[in-house]
């Protein structure tokens, strides 16, 4: 996984490097690096972001709840 295809897949989760930090458990300077390219990403990391990142591409947010949003 690229490190944009990295960064592509954590928009699409709307996670921030210190929320997928969080959900594995990991430094976040260790997140920073696969988001640059100073590490690889490990290749179940990969598959699992990329099947995240599916289903959110696949199923965004209902428009309903937003706030702003005139009935």
């Amino acid at each position: 996984m690229t490190p944009e295809r990295f960064n592509e897949c954590l928009r699409h989760i709307r996670w921030t490097p210190i929320n997928i930090a969080s959900a594995l458990q990991c430094d976040l300077s260790w997140i920073e690096a696969l988001e640059v390219g100073n590490a690889d990403v490990p290749e179940e990391l990969a598959k699992w972001l990329e099947k995240l990142a599916q289903m959110h591409e696949a199923n965004p947010p209902p428009v309903t709840y937003r706030v702003n949003r005139l009935p």
